[in-house]
């Protein structure tokens, strides 16, 4: 984090094991620190409903993320407005871009069948029908008709590849692996 924001985050005694990221402070909203949050995940209201939320940098491990109060939020034109509690105004907002925003995996409700949290998708290995390696998904990019896996095995081009149910045919967290629709050569 900047250091004019990080010296304004609370500090917690107790870390959480594992933080779901869940949007990205996109710029400042307005004169008096509000924020836009650009969400990762489906229902970015029930946000909300959280009493905390944690702010951290990508590739920070969980005992780097700090937690800060969260005052209001409101969803406007598919973003969310967050005034939070370690943002005082326009200038510290400024200074928050970027800043990833999410929660302790305990403080989220789990997921219903056939939901996911993105974090849990990542690193999961992709095969084909006839069980051919396309490689491991590397991150996901929420696009207005869908969500994209970005698949790649390190050697050659990143597919990417829809999450729709006619390209994804199974999910199977516990073996760590997506079955796709998809063919090697493609």
């Amino acid at each position: 984090m900047p250091d004019r924001a990080e010296s304004a985050v609370a500090a917690v005694d107790a870390q959480p094991a594992e933080i779901i990221v869940l949007g990205k402070i996109a710029a400042p909203y307005g004169l008096h620190g509000a924020v836009r949050v650009y969400p990762f995940a489906d229902d970015p209201a029930a946000w909300s409903r959280l009493a905390c939320w944690w702010l951290g940098r990508e590739g920070d491990s969980p005992d780097r993320w700090r937690q800060t109060r969260l005052i209001r939020c409101k969803l406007h034109n598919d973003v969310l407005i967050a005034e939070l509690e370690c943002i005082a105004d326009r200038t510290s907002a400024e200074a928050m871009g970027g800043v990833l925003v999410g929660a302790p995996r305990a403080a989220l409700p789990p997921t219903a069948a056939d939901e996911y949290y993105w974090t849990d998708l990542v690193g999961l290995e992709v095969v084909n029908t006839r069980d051919q390696p396309l490689g491991r998904i590397l991150g996901l990019i929420d696009t207005p008709a869908n969500t994209v896996f970005r698949v790649g095995d390190g050697q050659s081009a990143e597919r990417l590849l829809p999450f729709v149910a006619s390209v994804v045919l199974d999910v199977d967290l516990p073996a760590r692996r997506v079955r796709v629709d998809w063919e090697i050569d493609w």
